[in-house]
This record gives structure tokens, sequence and C-alpha cells, in this order.
């Protein structure tokens, strides 16, 4: 499964570790994705979503039809 939030696009970061002695190494911040199902009631029918937190809260402050139908003229495929 990518790492990729279907709702607000974010996706792992890249930095370094950096140790006591300041030594870096590469490593990945990867963010919060869920596998989450949503009832749409417009359509009825349940939308399956890989969604991180943030996207959560985002479907739940404007609704999923409006989150819908962003990601459709984005050309997402749902």
């Amino acid at each position: 499964m990518s790492r990729i939030c279907q709702v607000t696009g974010r996706k792992p970061a890249f930095g370094n570790n950096v140790s006591h002695s300041h030594r870096k190494t590469r490593r990945r911040w990867n963010p919060n994705i869920q596998t989450k199902r949503f009832y749409v009631p417009n359509e009825k029918r349940w939308v399956t979503l890989t969604v991180s937190a943030k996207g959560v809260k985002t479907i739940n402050k404007r609704g999923i039809d409006r989150v819908l139908a962003d990601m459709r003229r984005r050309g997402e495929k749902i």
C-alpha cells in the first residue's frame, strides 16, 4: 500500500537521523495512513479510502460529498 493520503495528498517526509556525534543517516517520517470506509448517502454505497488522520478530520468537517467531488475534479478514481 502506498503511503499517500487520497484526500490531502500527504506523503512521507525525508530527512536525517542525527546522532550525538552529529553523524547523519537518512530516515523518513511516514504519515498516519489508515484504510477507512465511508458511507455516501447520495450514492447509497460505501467507499473505501486510504486517508491520513488529517484526511479523516477534513471529511468530518467538510462532509464526504464535498470531499469526493474535489477528488473527482482532480481526476482520482473512487
